[in-house]
């Protein structure tokens, strides 16, 4: 009857067209987060001034 934790489980990543969710390590308390990054909507274009009439 050992009171032993077992280590969490590793969650594989969850991947969307622009989102990736990872699993972080656990901190000293046990505390399992997880860490979201973000793929851009869209493009950015360099703005370029008008021509002046």
């Amino acid at each position: 009857m050992s009171e032993q934790k077992q280590p969490p489980t590793k969650v594989p990543d969850g991947v969307t067209r622009y989102l990736t969710t990872r699993q972080m390590a656990p901190n000293e308390k046990g505390f399992v987060g997880y860490e979201t990054v973000w793929a851009p909507f869209q493009k950015e274009a360099e703005y370029k001034t008008p021509k002046k009439p």
